[in-house]
C-alpha cells in the first residue's frame, strides 16, 4: 500500500500559469493523474506505486511514502550484484530517472533490470514501452562518455524468499502497545485515503510562498554529479543531439527577441538561469538544468530556445554560459535603474503607464 503526495511548492506548474509540463500526467499507466485545474490531481485508488511518474517529474515535486529514490541508489550502488528487480528493492523499473539509470550503471559498470514479472503485470507492458525509450538514451550517453557497461533488460524473474513470522501471545499483547496503536492508526488513515474513489485536487496556499521562492537542486541531480566524479573523463568530449538526453539542455537566446524582461530566470527553479544585481546579463548553467522548459513556457517573445545539440563537456567540466548582456541605465522618467535593449531610455514600467494614458486620452 503506498500513497503519492505532490510538494505544491516544488511543482514547476505551480511557478507559473503559463507551464506546459504534463510529464506526471503523460507517464501514469493507470490514468491516476489528470490535469483538471492548474495542478495535477490524485486519484489514490487507481495509483499501483510504480513510481513512474516520480521518476519523471523534473523538479521531484512527487514522492511515495514508501519509496525514497535516493536511499535505493545509495543501497543499489553498495550492493555486490547488479540486479534491479520490483521483486527486490523497487516497486517497479519505471520509478528510475534517465539520471539514476546512468548514475547507478557508470558506478557499478552495467546494471540489469528484471522484467520477468512484467508479463503478469497489470502496467507491465506500458512500462515496457516507456523504459526501451529510456534505457536507449541513457545507453547512448554511457557510451558517449566511455563508460563500462550498459543497461541491459532481462527476464529473470526474481523471486525473494518469503520469511513467515510466528505469531505468540506476546505478539498480540504487542498490538495494543502506544507505538501500536499509533502505527494501526495511521495504517487505516493510509487505507482509507488510498481507497478513495476521487481526483483529490491541489491548490495553492499561502503557505507555499517560500517553497516557490526557493531554488533547490534535485537530489538525483546531485548524485549524478557525485558518480560522475567516480567516472574516468573521457578522452573526448563529444556533442550529441539533444533530443537524447531528457533531463537537461543548453539554451540558445535570441537576442533581436529578448525584451529583458527577467522573467525566465526568476520562474527557474533551480537557477540555472541567473543573472546579477544589476539586472544587466542572463547566465546559464546547463549542469543545474532539469529541462522543465518552464523559461521557455513564460517567454512571451521565443527569444529563449533549446540548443539543437548537447556538449557532455558540460557533464565533467560545467560552465556557466552567457546568453546575452544588456546596457543598464536611468529611467528618464522615475530614475530606477533597467535593462536596456534596443536603446530605450524609460523603463517598462513607465512605458506601460505611458501606453495607459495615451489609450485613455484616446491618443493611441
Amino acid at each position: 500500500m503506498s500513497l503519492l503526495h505532490l510538494s505544491v511548492g516544488r511543482c514547476v506548474r505551480a511557478l507559473s500559469v503559463n507551464s506546459i509540463c504534463s510529464h506526471c500526467v503523460d507517464g501514469c499507466p493507470t490514468g491516476a493523474i489528470i490535469l483538471n485545474g492548474r495542478l495535477p490531481s490524485i486519484n489514490q485508488s487507481l495509483c499501483v506505486g510504480c513510481g513512474g511518474c516520480v521518476a519523471l517529474c523534473p523538479s521531484e515535486a512527487l514522492a511515495l511514502d514508501d519509496f525514497n529514490p535516493t536511499n535505493f541508489f545509495f543501497e543499489a550502488a553498495s550492493d555486490e550484484g547488479n540486479l534491479v528487480s520490483c521483486q527486490k528493492n523497487i516497486p517497479c523499473i519505471a520509478a528510475l530517472s534517465s539520471e539514476h539509470l546512468i548514475s547507478l550503471s557508470a558506478l557499478k559498470k552495467g546494471i540489469v533490470l528484471d522484467i520477468g514479472h512484467c508479463k503478469e503485470c497489470e502496467i507491465g507492458e506500458k512500462v515496457l514501452a516507456l523504459m526501451e525509450a529510456r534505457i536507449e538514451s541513457a545507453n547512448y550517453a554511457l557510451e558517449a562518455i566511455g563508460a563500462e557497461g550498459e543497461i541491459t533488460m532481462e527476464p529473470i524473474a526474481y523471486g525473494a524468499e518469503e520469511i513467515e513470522k510466528q505469531s505468540d501471545r506476546r505478539d498480540f499483547f504487542k498490538t495494543f502497545h502506544l507505538h501500536g496503536i499509533a502505527k494501526a492508526k495511521a495504517d487505516f488513515e493510509k487505507e482509507v485515503i488510498s481507497t478513495t474513489d476521487a481526483f483529490v485536487d491541489t491548490v495553492i496556499e499561502n503557505s507555499h510562498t517560500q517553497e516557490l521562492r526557493t531554488k533547490k537542486i534535485t537530489d538525483r541531480r546531485k548524485l549524478f554529479f557525485t558518480a560522475l566524479k567516480r567516472v574516468e573523463k573521457p578522452a573526448v568530449y563529444h556533442v550529441i543531439e539533444s533530443s537524447m538526453i531528457p533531463f537537461t539542455s543548453q539554451k540558445l537566446m535570441d537576442e533581436s527577441k529578448c525584451t529583458a524582461c527577467q522573467m525566465c530566470y526568476r520562474v527557474c527553479p533551480t537557477a540555472a538561469l541567473t543573472s546579477d544585481v544589476r539586472n544587466s546579463k542572463i547566465d546559464f548553467d546547463p549542469f543545474l538544468c532539469i529541462k522543465c522548459h518552464l523559461c521557455h513556457d513564460v517567454c512571451e517573445t521565443n527569444a529563449i530556445e533549446l540548443s539543437p545539440s548537447y556538449n557532455l563537456k558540460e557533464w565533467f567540466e560545467p560552465m556557466v554560459q552567457n546568453l546575452i548582456t544588456f546596457s543598464v541605465r536611468r529611467c528618464d522618467e522615475c530614475d530606477t535603474l533597467f535593462s536596456s535593449v534596443g536603446g530605450e531610455k524609460i523603463c517598462r514600467r513607465c512605458q506601460l503607464e505611458e501606453e495607459e494614458a495615451l489609450e485613455l486620452w484616446g491618443l493611441n
